[in-house]
């Protein structure tokens, strides 16, 4: 058997000692640079510098080192064809059989606070992702590792058979290229976002993005479109694509998109919380001691909707909660954690999606139930996406977080303290509902939804309707609506339909007509200036 050739050169050296341990055991001849090669040398391996190798030095501070024909031309020579063999031994080409690289930590620096253009600059590797494509496109002659993850695998294949096999070849070549591109569009988005000052603009010149696919779907919105769910190459813990399924049917397009709007609308709440969405909007809101209790309130809200919706909890599904919940179709159930007993009483319904979904961690040094300032420690994306015609529209997300601290009160009439936690409430959960929002709210639930209509005035009128026909009183109901009120004919709705206060962002050209409406009919309104529109 022909001795084999491992090159190995590493910036994280995460089990590369053990990996070249195994290979010198192989029987494999060992070539390294700097700190890989002296770390090999010092746990007593027989290892070659690439600088003997190549007989030319490394130098400009480690820049070039193993840009040289002896290397590139063992990783790209091809055993299949004579005239490469023949190159090979002409000029003294050793073939290289398995490359193991990782990449100077380009995307670690940037994300330091006070990371300068120099520092970045010297982070970008070259020779690395030089090797890496070599390798990767003679990928039936070298098998290359840009992931220790990689490594066992190639070590169990090489100990049964000497070689490792055209499949594992194929994926890690594949690999190898997601690598390269995921690094250069790092670099790519550094540096197009600087400006000539060297300050940092918001969005770059060039935007790159990576996903990494999940899984396929049954089908996209209708059934003649297909899907496939993507998530972030780095998933912030405590988003929807950290879940795990438990059991239940597979995903579909609507399900995630549905699920996505319900997680983040209950992670929204400190308190025992649960979430019925259908069709985008949630149905039922409400906050209780209980999971069981919360979601009681919650399906009350609209019982019609709420059948075949997707349900959130912020807490553990306990029995109590899990009977409540299977008494109804429902489409995806997802929550923290579910105890054994909820687990056993959804065995019976195995169309069920349960979902378990970590809650984003309460940042060190935090109180629980704190936010931190980041996107990434609430589990939230940072920007926002779509797709126009040839084009994408970006923009940073909507995670702007209000306290009482934050509202301006503008009637004769002070709210109480209760309405404050009612307008608090109302005002968070229409967040969540599609624009134009009008919520009405009291005692820690929704009682009336209306959402997504052109006229702010028909969503005032259509949750007033919801709430009638749900048998749930306005009388003493506070409202939030998700943009201001551009007449008082919205006001005078909610008024008639018994609400007693209203909170809403303010900055209509009518905001004093509005506001005097409001003194007249005995309505304590307050102003967040922050829109929350939904589209």
């Amino acid at each position: 058997m022909t001795q084999l050739t491992a090159l190995l050169s590493v910036s994280d050296k995460t089990g590369i000692l053990e990996f070249a341990q195994a290979l010198h055991a192989l029987g494999a001849r060992l070539l390294s640079t700097g700190g890989t090669a002296k770390l090999l040398a010092e746990a007593g391996l027989p290892v070659t510098e690439v600088a003997e190798h190549t007989g030319f030095p490394e130098m400009m501070d480690g820049r070039v080192k193993t840009l040289h024909p002896k290397i590139h031309g063992g990783l790209l020579a091809r055993s299949d064809l004579p005239e490469h063999v023949t190159a090979m031994a002409q000029h003294g080409i050793t073939r290289i059989d398995i490359l193991a690289v990782n990449l100077y930590p380009f995307e670690a620096t940037v994300a330091k606070p006070g990371c300068t253009l120099e520092d970045a600059i010297e982070n970008i590797d070259i020779g690395g992702p030089a090797m890496v494509r070599s390798a990767a496109k003679n990928w039936r002659d070298v098998t290359v590792l840009t992931d220790a993850a990689q490594y066992a695998g190639v070590l169990d294949e090489l100990k049964a058979s000497g070689r490792t096999s055209d499949k594992t070849r194929f994926a890690c070549s594949v690999a190898a290229f997601n690598r390269i591109a995921q690094y250069d569009a790092a670099i790519s988005n550094y540096l197009s976002a600087l400006n000539e000052d060297g300050s940092k603009a918001e969005y770059p010149a060039q935007m790159n993005a990576t996903f990494v696919k999940v899984q396929d779907l049954r089908y996209g919105e209708n059934s003649h479109q297909s899907a496939a769910l993507y998530r972030d190459l780095y998933p912030a813990p405590g988003s929807l694509v950290t879940g795990k399924q438990l059991q239940g049917k597979e995903l579909s397009y609507n399900n995630i998109a549905d699920a996505d709007a319900a997680w983040e609308c209950v992670k929204s709440f400190d308190t025992p919380a649960c979430v019925i969405v259908k069709h985008a909007n949630p149905c039922g809101v409400a906050i209780a001691a209980t999971s069981a209790e919360a979601y009681g309130k919650a399906f009350k809200t609209d019982p019609t909707s709420a059948f075949g919706g997707i349900i959130a909890f912020n807490r553990e599904v306990d029995a109590a909660a899990a009977q409540l919940v299977a008494k109804q179709f429902v489409e995806v159930l997802m929550a923290p954690a579910f105890s054994a007993e909820a687990l056993d009483i959804f065995k019976g319904k195995a169309n069920v999606r349960l979902l378990q979904i970590a809650l984003p961690p309460t940042p060190e040094g935090a109180s629980v139930g704190s936010r931190s300032p980041r996107p990434w420690d609430q589990g939230r994306n940072a920007t926002d996406s779509k797709r126009v015609g040839s084009g994408l529209l970006l923009q940073t997300s909507d995670n702007h977080f209000l306290t009482k601290e934050d509202l301006k009160i503008v009637t004769t009439l002070q709210p109480t303290a209760q309405q404050l936690d009612d307008l608090m409430f109302a005002w968070t959960v229409a967040q969540y509902v599609k624009s134009n929002a009008i919520v009405f709210c009291g005692g820690g639930m929704t009682l009336g939804v209306g959402a997504g209509q052109m006229s702010r005035l028909d969503s005032a009128r259509i949750a007033s309707i919801k709430a009638q026909h749900a048998g749930l009183a306005l009388t003493g109901s506070a409202v939030a609506s998700d943009a201001f009120f551009p007449f008082r004919d919205g006001l005078d709705v909610l008024a008639d339909a018994g609400a007693t206060c209203v909170i809403q962002p303010g900055g209509s050209m009518r905001d004093a007509e509005v506001i005097a409406a409001a003194n007249e009919r005995g309505i304590a309104m307050v102003l967040t200036g922050v829109r929350h529109f939904r589209h």
